[in-house]
């Protein structure tokens, strides 16, 4: 089933952008893996392992960490997977063929997975020694709500790590980037994917997403603290973080 179109701009409400992003992630999602690495040019994995180094799970053992949006589990493989990790990743996702679609993915027992809204997540408060999200707070309905309830289920000196795709601050790189994502990804991901409008949204929410500099001060009026962030290849992507 194709989703409905999304309203554009402010027209388009949280309602509406839940049900458009829940319903084309599952569309795509036998195809998303291998997009992501023929799009990234495989360098998504090298961005993860730098967020995961920010979470700073070393620390919190044995813990249970979230892996909010968490897609077809990479995040959570790569940290359940880690040298001289015993503690337990419970990752969330809305669309129910991402999670599925990761079912080899990681050591089993060590990552339990549900299906669940990073806007109303089914746990209680100071649940989590650690949180990451990958490329999903952008796809929130309400990216306020969504950094406030993420905050509500850390317990007190847990962070929060968030990996998504930013604006390259050199100019060069920004021209070639912005054609690049306007103009070669949606086609190559349309191709792939067969679906018509999903890897037009994904440039379209990169350009609506606050700067790293904005997402830091969105994540201290969400009650987070000691904030900061890391660009990655040249500004593409960054990692943003806080502790509870």
């Amino acid at each position: 089933m194709a989703a409905p179109p999304l309203p554009a701009g402010p027209a388009a409400s949280p309602p509406d952008k839940r049900r458009y992003v829940r319903q084309i992630f599952s569309d795509i999602a036998p195809r998303y893996d291998l997009l992501n690495r023929v799009l990234s040019m495989n360098i998504d994995r090298s961005w993860r392992r730098r967020a995961i180094a920010r979470l700073g799970w070393e620390h919190r053992q044995p813990g249970v960490f979230l892996d909010a949006c968490a897609g077809t589990l990479d995040l959570a493989a790569e940290l359940a997977a880690g040298r001289g990790f015993q503690g337990r990743v419970v990752a969330t996702d809305f669309a129910l063929p991402m999670l599925r679609l990761g079912d080899d993915k990681g050591p089993p027992d060590r990552i339990q997975r549900a299906v669940a809204d990073t806007l109303l997540l089914p746990a209680a408060d100071a649940t989590f020694d650690g949180a990451m999200v990958g490329f999903g707070v952008r796809n929130l309905a309400g990216l306020d709500e969504g950094l406030r309830e993420l905050a509500r289920v850390l317990k007190p000196g847990a962070r929060l790590v968030v990996l998504d795709f930013s604006t390259p601050p050199f100019a060069p790189l920004r021209a070639l980037y912005l054609f690049y994502f306007r103009r070669v990804l949606p086609l190559v991901g349309r191709l792939v994917s067969g679906h018509p409008t999903a890897y037009s949204y994904l440039p379209e929410s990169v350009m609506d997403f606050p700067a790293p500099a904005e997402l830091e001060s969105r994540m201290q009026r969400a009650g987070l603290r000691d904030c900061g962030h890391e660009l990655l290849t040249g500004g593409i992507a960054a990692v943003t973080w806080g502790t509870r």
